[in-house]
């Protein structure tokens, strides 16, 4: 279990991640994350997700 409480055992290994304009509120992107997308994601203050065709990790 990560920090923001997100199960992702409990959802397949991977969570929806809605990228939103922050000022406008537009939505930008579906992208989806495993745990490490996450953490990569709150590390490098870069959004980071899982391509579940490719099977692997882009930012």
């Amino acid at each position: 279990m990560n920090s923001l409480n997100i199960d992702f055992e409990k959802v397949g290994g991977l969570v929806p991640a809605i990228i939103q304009d922050a000022d406008s509120h537009l939505v930008l992107m579906l992208g989806y994350m495993n745990q490490e997308a996450l953490d990569i994601s709150l590390e490098s203050k870069k959004v980071t997700f899982f391509s579940r065709t490719k099977k692997r990790i882009w930012t």
